[in-house]
């Protein structure tokens, strides 16, 4: 089976964690990037990552480093990337007419019956792939930084999309070991950043407001509801919460969480005094410097790890 992982500027997080999650599960990919040489470093360094991994008994996947690695080559040549592929995952910067070419550029080179897949956060499929010929082919499969560790993909349709291009993603998705879900029809921002969106909105306006600190309203996540929502979600939640389960739960509480729902404030502007002075106070925990950023990722990533074993 050929997967083909199409990026423009590979070397970034995303694509290289999308070219490991598909040679974990067997898949062979090509890395075609329209920048010389990009490609080939971002083998070095998914060497780099797979030969860690293993060291840590973390590798994703029934294969060896070097045998996953023997899956994957670089490409500096479109068409010759696109040689027997059956998807096409892209993974190029949030800019609307960045992803429109790509898609523009690889619709001319491949059949009817290959997918196209874009990794984007926020734009609508019917707005990326409004260029495209044959949209019926089209789907958005955004992942979660960082995909490796983090294995939730949201799956959604373009309006033309066609129900098997949904299932043989969603197939394929499970097949590598990610988490697919499916969105039924497209809405800004998905699913996963209209719900992180409001998070950190109403987190932003106590903090704004001199309610809570910064590390405090974090460890309000991290020791408290992110200790259940690493498990389960907020459906299961409600349901478990009440002894009767969910028709009780709201029966209970309903009239609560009206109030305290009406009693948000407007969306936040996440600019001007208020920002410099979050900015301010997350900084004294973490200083924005590269050293100190670097290790507090790293220790994200190991923490994603071991808390990926353990769901498995």
């Amino acid at each position: 089976m050929l997967a083909l992982l199409f990026c423009v500027y590979f070397s970034g997080l995303i694509g290289r964690s999308w070219a490991m999650v598909f040679i974990s599960g067997g898949y062979r990919v090509k890395i075609y990037d329209n920048q010389p040489g990009q490609a080939a470093r971002a083998i070095q360094e998914v060497r780099k990552q797979l030969e860690d991994l293993q060291e840590e008994c973390m590798l994703r996947g029934d294969r060896s480093a070097s045998e996953q690695l023997a899956l994957l080559s670089s490409h500096n040549d479109l068409c010759q990337a696109l040689e027997g592929a059956f998807f096409v995952q892209e993974c190029v910067f949030e800019e609307i007419e960045a992803k429109r070419s790509v898609f523009q550029a690889v619709e001319s080179h491949v059949g009817e019956g290959v997918i196209f897949s874009s990794s984007t956060s926020c734009l609508l499929p019917s707005n990326i792939f409004s260029q495209v010929q044959n949209q019926k082919r089209c789907i958005i499969s955004h992942p979660v930084n960082p995909p490796y560790y983090v294995r939730l993909v949201e799956l959604v349709p373009h309006p033309e999309t066609l129900a098997e291009v949904m299932d043989t993603t969603h197939a394929l998705m499970t097949a590598v070991g990610q988490a697919p879900v499916r969105l039924k029809k497209e809405i800004d921002g998905f699913a996963l950043n209209r719900v992180q969106y409001a998070i950190i909105a109403e987190s932003w306006r106590l903090v704004k407001d001199g309610v809570i600190s910064v590390k405090d309203i974090d460890l309000v996540m991290s020791e408290g509801l992110g200790m259940r929502y690493a498990f389960i979600g907020p459906m299961e939640t409600m349901h478990l919460n009440a002894p009767e389960g969910l028709e009780e739960y709201l029966q209970r509480y309903r009239e609560g969480m009206k109030r305290v729902l009406n009693a948000f404030g407007p969306v936040p502007e996440f600019s001007g005094e208020a920002a410099e002075r979050i900015n301010k106070e997350m900084c004294e925990l973490i200083p924005a410097d590269q050293q100190h950023l670097s290790a507090r990722r790293e220790r994200r990533d190991q923490l994603l790890m071991g808390l990926a074993k353990l769901k498995k």
